[in-house]
């Protein structure tokens, strides 16, 4: 039998990776530590793709949004991770929010059901001699990673991500808080996709001051002085950075009518559905590093929460990842050792929808070389061709720190384009060169 590819992590990108490598005929060992006696800070099942903060892909709107369009790139790329979104999603207005429990239960049948997918429960303490993925994700186990470093003669970067807190949807009064989505944008159907808890200005600014005074987890040495990646930041974060800063962050009251007053509030905090049942909710952008019995006391004096009964609460945890455009070459290889990619996370591309993404490029990538031909790097007017070009040279290695796919990481469009139309002309851009990548059969490239 072909010698199977490696694969080590079973999280979204390790999952894609494999799905990708196994739908084009190769082999995979798919290998996961959880399930085997380990377990992350962050995880709590042993389920491939698991879903660790948000449950959401952010905006399905592929013709205004950078992330909306990676959507449907992946889409015509046969994404599992997409594919499985889409078959598990809840209502969350013109974004794609999916029921974690079921999403990752899809993940891993379709995974364990592939006649050519090999899932292990391991740990992998070093960087393999065969071919291989890394998709350990911002998690990875220290051994592991002292290899990594070891490797390619550089530590490795940190930072932190936080956990948002999950509520009860039976536990929030419904007699104060209210379902709408901002401006109206609400799913097909649905009155609302959001419950809105409002604030006043003497509530909030009492509020801010719990988050300024509460108390804090304490960090490890070998925490400190680890940056936070900006679209993860924790709320007493943000409110140390000044009176408004959250007023303008996750808890704006713009385009939401509350329908006691007719009026904005002075504040808002939203909630999303989180499962299909409707019953969890999770509190948008409220990351946190508060003690649990802070959490449990400051956010019972938001209105409409007085009585919450919390499913989790927030957390924080470091996340590493790679120097990628000085180690990495343009089809995710290590250069000092070319057999091994890395994929997802670890590269410093931040989202779940991202980390799948490098996944599938990366699974791509290794199927094309199993097969005797270079596949071309999808071109960069594509939101995958963007992300991969921020991550193996786009980027300034020395100030490299992890990026959501954004429209600034696409060439700009030429000629004048109207503010209000620029959005629509990059994705336009966009779907024309992607379907001729596709279109092309067997391209040559140098090898990176």
């Amino acid at each position: 039998m072909t010698e199977r590819i490696h694969i080590i992590g079973g999280g979204l990108a390790g999952s894609e990776a494999a799905w990708q490598l196994a739908q084009a005929g190769v082999p995979v060992r798919l290998s996961e530590m959880r399930g085997g006696g380990d377990m992350t800070p962050a995880h709590q099942t042993d389920g491939l793709a698991e879903l660790v903060c948000s449950n959401s892909f952010r905006s399905d709107d592929a013709e205004n949004n950078a992330v909306g369009l990676l959507h449907a790139e992946m889409r015509a790329l046969d994404s599992l991770i997409m594919a499985k979104g889409d078959e598990h999603r809840v209502p969350a207005g013109s974004a794609l929010a999916v029921d974690r429990e079921g999403f990752s239960a899809a993940v891993t049948r379709a995974l364990q059901e592939h006649p050519l997918i090999e899932i292990v429960r391991e740990r992998v303490a070093g960087l393999p001699d065969h071919p291989a993925i890394i998709a350990t994700g911002p998690l990875t186990a220290a051994p592991l990673a002292e290899s990594i470093a070891a490797a390619t003669g550089s530590d490795s970067l940190a930072f932190f991500d936080a956990i948002a807190p999950i509520v009860y949807k039976d536990s929030i009064d419904m007699d104060v808080a209210w379902m709408a989505s901002r401006w109206d944008k609400n799913a097909e159907g649905s009155d609302g996709d959001y419950i809105n808890c409002p604030m006043t200005k003497e509530q909030y600014l009492a509020f801010r001051e719990g988050l300024l005074t509460g108390e804090k987890t304490e960090f490890r040495d070998w925490e400190k002085d680890t940056p936070y990646f900006e679209g993860c930041m924790p709320i007493e974060v943000m409110a140390e950075r000044g009176e408004d800063t959250l007023r303008y962050g996750p808890m704006k009251p713009v385009g939401l009518d509350d329908p006691r007053t007719g009026r904005w509030p002075y504040a808002v905090v939203q909630l999303r559905q989180d499962n299909a049942l409707g019953t969890l909710w999770n509190m948008v952008g409220f990351q946190t590093k508060l003690k649990y019995a802070e959490q449990i006391r400051l956010f019972r004096t938001i209105p409409g929460l007085e009585n919450a009964e919390f499913a989790r609460l927030g957390g924080l945890h470091r996340n590493t990842f790679l120097n990628s455009p000085q180690l990495l070459d343009g089809t995710l290889r290590l250069k000092a050792a070319p057999h091994i990619r890395f994929a997802g996370q670890i590269t410093g591309c931040e989202g779940y929808v991202e980390s799948a993404a490098i996944g599938l490029l990366a699974g791509r990538f290794a199927a094309a070389e199993r097969a005797g031909r270079a596949l071309a790097p999808p071109p960069p007017t594509t939101a995958l061709g963007a992300l991969l070009g921020h991550i193996t040279g786009g980027a300034d290695a020395a100030s490299y720190q992890p990026m959501n796919v954004n429209f600034g990481l696409f060439p700009p469009v030429e000629g004048k384009v109207k503010k209000a139309e620029r959005k629509k002309r990059y994705t336009d851009r966009a779907r024309e060169a992607l379907a001729g990548w596709l279109r092309e059969d067997v391209p040559e490239i140098s090898p990176a």
